[in-house]
């Protein structure tokens, strides 16, 4: 089992070398398929990577072409970190067992991915004026902002369905947990 990270057009250019082809189905990875998208701080490239099945969200920042070859380890203990500070329980272990492999693969045109992470990049924006530059800004805490904004995972549209990423993650989670 192997974890896909589908990569937006332009982060896609920006990696060409470490994005492989699919060539198999993906999608018996434990926590499902990311998607990652690059947004800039300071001239300083900052990834944004969200699971597709919680529209949980990772920020990567700082990302330099040197850290690419080993993105799978950056991935796994921004991952585990975020998931501390936002208050689940989990082991780097159990966090290497879930995310097993991690490979770049090339977009998947997943709408609803895409439409999420444009939305937080907006948010991002608004808070990257308020703290001036990468260094001053605290990502876990902003991270945690994003993962607790009420999103709707449903196709109807009431407000019964709104939950937020961070319920959807941890519900995830137990479930794989218990699944042992």
């Amino acid at each position: 089992m192997l974890t896909a990270i589908h990569t937006s057009r332009k982060l896609e250019k920006l990696i060409k070398k470490w994005v492989v082809p699919q060539t198999h189905n993906i999608e018996n990875a434990p926590l499902g398929k990311w998607n990652a998208t690059v947004f800039f701080v300071d001239r300083k490239k900052c990834w944004l990577i969200t699971n597709a099945k919680t529209q949980y969200h990772v920020i990567l920042p700082d990302v330099k072409a040197a850290d690419i070859a080993d993105i799978d380890r950056i991935f796994k203990r921004a991952f585990y970190a975020q998931l501390q500070y936002d208050g689940i329980s989990i082991s780097l272990d159990n966090v290497n067992r879930l995310l097993n492999d991690v490979h770049l693969y090339p977009t998947d045109n997943d709408r609803s991915s895409t439409a999420y992470q444009n939305q937080r990049l907006l948010d991002l924006d608004y808070w990257k004026h308020e703290y001036q530059g990468l260094e001053y800004m605290p990502i876990r805490d902003l991270t945690n902002r994003i993962n607790k904004t009420p999103i709707n995972l449903t196709s109807k549209k009431r407000f019964s369905g709104y939950t937020d990423a961070l319920t959807e993650m941890r519900r995830l989670l137990d479930t794989h947990a218990m699944g042992e």
